[in-house]
Parts: structure tokens; sequence; C-alpha cells
């Protein structure tokens, strides 16, 4: 799979390294962010937060709508 934004400018070399988990399309590592994200599983009828950040891949149109 190719990096939607660099395929949108032209470039059709890029490889995609991770689809973004907001919108779904492939993003290159030029265009990807990774962002931490709270883990959180039931543990009986409470959810328990892991005191681990995770890891989640947006893209850069998506981090910006994000921090707008």
């Amino acid at each position: 799979m190719h990096c939607y934004d660099c395929a949108q400018s032209g470039c059709h070399e890029s490889n995609g390294i991770g689809a973004c988990t907001r919108c779904g399309l492939f993003t290159c590592a030029d265009h990807a962010r990774i962002l931490q994200t709270t883990v959180q599983r039931p543990v009986g009828v409470i959810p328990m937060t892991s005191t681990l950040p995770a890891r989640r891949l947006v893209c850069g149109t998506c981090r910006t709508a994000e921090a707008a």
C-alpha cells in the first residue's frame, strides 16, 4: 500500500507504514503521527486504566483536526 497523502501530491513511490486509526487511510513515515493513548480494560464492572500508555497512529490531517 502507498501513502494517500503522497499519492495526492503526485509521488507514488512512498510506502505506507500503517493505517490511520481515525480515517483508515494508509500513511508513510513522513505523514504519520504517533500519539499516546490510555488503555482501559474491564476488571469486573470497573474499568481499570493501564499505567503504561499505548500507541496509535494518525495521519497529519486527522492530527490537525483533533488538535483544533
